[in-house]
């Protein structure tokens, strides 16, 4: 843990990054690995952070209709908001908590994230949800660029291979977030 960081349920919200069907569901040509397990040991976080009055943000990745949209290009399928695999997975019961519908990586970028925590006083956000090294990580890094502290699931992400998971937690916990397990982040709505 680095020094002088201490995440505190009275100041955290829990960002639930993408846990969409499009990802989720072994059924999807999109599927991360072990992410419909995800989903259930993310279940009672969000349970906590709701029953205790904690914000909960879930974003959805949703792909512009802009004509020469980059993500697009990038990975050929687009994810539209009118499909049921756009849809977070149920068993986390999304409409207990704020929606973000994100165009790009980023969760912050032409979003009202940032309003929506800051009006809520929080000054600490847990990452966790899919993919660790493009969505997770890119929204974690946004996060402290904006003067949130940020605590990242290294057990509460997925992604396709272990390398590019181990690749991210490298990166993030050199300069942008305290590495955290969802035990330890469960364990504040015990004590």
């Amino acid at each position: 843990m680095r020094h002088g960081f201490k995440l505190m349920k009275e100041n955290a919200a829990l960002l639930v990054i993408d846990m969409q069907r499009h990802f989720c569901d072994p059924a999807s040509g999109f599927f991360v690995p072990g992410s419909d397990m995800l989903a259930q040991k993310l279940k009672p976080l969000v349970d906590a952070f709701c029953q205790h009055g904690r914000p909960v943000v879930f974003t959805r990745h949703i792909d512009s209709n802009e004509p020469d949209n980059l993500m697009l290009r990038w990975w050929s399928e687009q994810i539209r908001e009118d499909d049921p695999m756009s849809e977070v997975v149920e068993i986390l019961d999304a409409c207990r908590g704020t929606t973000a519908i994100k165009h790009q990586y980023d969760g912050f970028l032409n979003t009202d994230l940032e309003s929506v925590l800051r009006a809520k006083n929080v000054r600490q956000v847990v990452v966790c949800g899919v993919l660790t090294n493009l969505c997770c990580e890119t929204t974690a890094r946004s996060a402290f660029m904006r003067g949130f502290e940020v605590y990242f699931l290294e057990d509460g992400t997925a992604t396709f291979t272990q390398e590019m998971h181990q690749a991210a937690l490298l990166n993030l916990a050199y300069g942008f977030a305290v590495l955290t397990k969802t035990s330890d982040v469960a364990g504040l709505f015990t004590r």
